[in-house]
């Protein structure tokens, strides 16, 4: 069954929630924003282009060709970061008939625009599309917290599944034969899930050629069953697209594989389009990442291949770091053992620093990490009615559980005489969940696990 709400909704969440300035003047316009760049491409003639702001995440770009005839192409760089950043996923290039224009961009450099024009003077606009006006607001962070006078109780959701402080993804791309014989072994040693960034494309017609995946299918089809790791959409063949048509068959492939690969789950999983390629379309990034069912996982990664040097310490200090801030820290790898990206030995020092960390650190699949911080930011509890031994309450969800199926962690703080066995949690049917006592210096707290989706849910005080 199709699920109700694209995974666009969850999208607009984290993307376009972005701080930022319209950079209005007097006159209602400004020159284009910090940090933005815009110049022609590979070119010193006499054609300029010139840019204004047209207001919050929208840019005017004139074209003023001189002497040339040759078309021309306009470099446009926007900034991912900062007070300025801008929902890269969501953007479009509009000409003045307000037609789309093909956009070529790198894979993991979607912020980076070449936009190949005729060479005639002509006004283009580069824009972020506008999110359905039906996007319910987002809960404030206070709303996933409740407390209740009657009862003396305190409920939050945690921010990392489990009560973890911190979130740890590591993903493997390209689908090369060691993560079959290397790495997968490993994770599984370890008791660690991993992301593998597969490109399940089939070789060309005529084309004597086999791909990695396509020689050891059956190999990532025993992986699959096992349900211990995860997929994750690299697109078909890791080459980039031309065309709409191109990118859309590239993408597409990659999604129905994963799907199969994976019946009766969640849909839901994370693309990165590949460093090296180059993609040619008119669509935003959002229009297949809606269709497919995909999030965007291109940025804020750490590479982990040994050419980029101390990797092992690297990631002890950025591990530290984002467990200190609550963070979810990102890494990736590609090939590894002898002669290859990155050598068994580190890669084993590195499972062996996160597993230092496991007690206070979630070690997860990416879209698994995705579904639970997309869901508790969509989250909101909201008390019923209560008295001294009870508290009813609504657990409300912004997000769609048949893709966001990750668990979400309800922490339950009391009355400090109250221990494990007197305290019963149960849902709207009368159904008990199971809840565990976590016992710290000065204090207990009770957790549960709860589907991110909208339900009642009633905490009793036991005599």
């Amino acid at each position: 069954m199709r699920p109700k709400k694209p995974v666009g909704f969850a999208a607009w969440i984290s993307l376009w929630f972005v701080t930022g300035s319209g950079f209005f003047c007097e006159t209602g316009y400004a020159a284009e924003p910090p940090g933005t760049l815009v110049k022609l491409e590979a070119y010193a003639g006499p054609a300029t282009v010139a840019s204004t702001s047209l207001g919050l995440h929208k840019l005017e770009l004139v074209v003023e060709p001189k002497t040339e005839r040759a078309p021309l192409v306009i470099r446009v760089e926007l900034p991912i970061t900062g007070p300025h950043a801008w929902p890269i996923a969501d953007v479009e290039v509009r000409d003045g008939y307000d037609q789309a224009v093909a956009v070529r961009r790198g894979g993991i450099e979607w912020h980076k625009l070449l936009i190949p024009v005729p060479a005639e003077r002509a006004t283009y606009v580069v824009q972020a599309a506008k999110p359905p006006e039906s996007l319910p607001a987002l809960p404030s962070e206070r709303r996933r917290s409740l407390a209740d006078p009657a009862t003396g109780l305190h409920l939050g959701i945690a921010r990392w599944y489990d009560g973890r402080r911190a979130a740890l993804s590591i993903r493997f791309d390209d689908s090369h034969p060691s993560h079959l014989s290397t790495v997968i072994p490993l994770l599984r040693e370890y008791g660690f899930r991993g992301t593998f960034m597969i490109n399940p494309g089939t070789a060309e017609p005529g084309s004597r050629q086999r791909l990695d995946f396509e020689v050891h299918r059956a190999e990532w089809e025993a992986c699959a069953r096992r349900a211990d790791q995860e997929f994750a959409n690299h697109t078909a063949h890791h080459r980039g697209a031309g065309s709409d048509a191109a990118m859309e068959a590239e993408i597409r492939e990659a999604a129905e594989v994963i799907w199969r690969l994976s019946p009766g789950r969640s849909k839901l999983a994370a693309l990165n389009l590949g460093g090296g390629t180059m993609w040619e379309t008119t669509r935003p990034l959002r229009y297949y990442l809606d269709k497919y069912f995909l999030f965007d996982a291109s940025q804020n990664s750490m590479g982990m291949d040994d050419a980029y040097g101390n990797r092992v310490a690297a990631f002890r200090k950025a591990l530290e770091q984002h467990i200190q801030r609550g963070l979810w820290l990102r890494v990736h790898y590609h090939s590894i053992g002898e002669g290859l990206s990155s050598s068994e030995a580190n890669f084993r020092a590195v499972l062996d620093i996160a597993g230092e960390h496991e007690g206070v650190l979630w070690i997860a699949g990416m879209a698994d990490i995705y579904k639970y911080q997309s869901a508790r930011n969509g989250a909101a509890l909201l008390p019923l009615e209560s008295d001294s031994g009870r508290l009813s309450f609504q657990l409300k969800c912004l997000t769609d559980p048949e893709l966001y199926d990750q668990p979400l962690t309800l922490e339950i703080a009391g009355p400090a005489s109250r221990a494990q066995d007197k305290v019963e949690v149960t849902d709207a049917q009368g159904a008990v969940i199971p809840i565990r006592v976590v016992e710290s210096v000065d204090s207990a707290v009770l957790r549960c696990e709860v589907a991110a989706q909208t339900a009642i849910y009633t905490v009793r005080l036991l005599p």
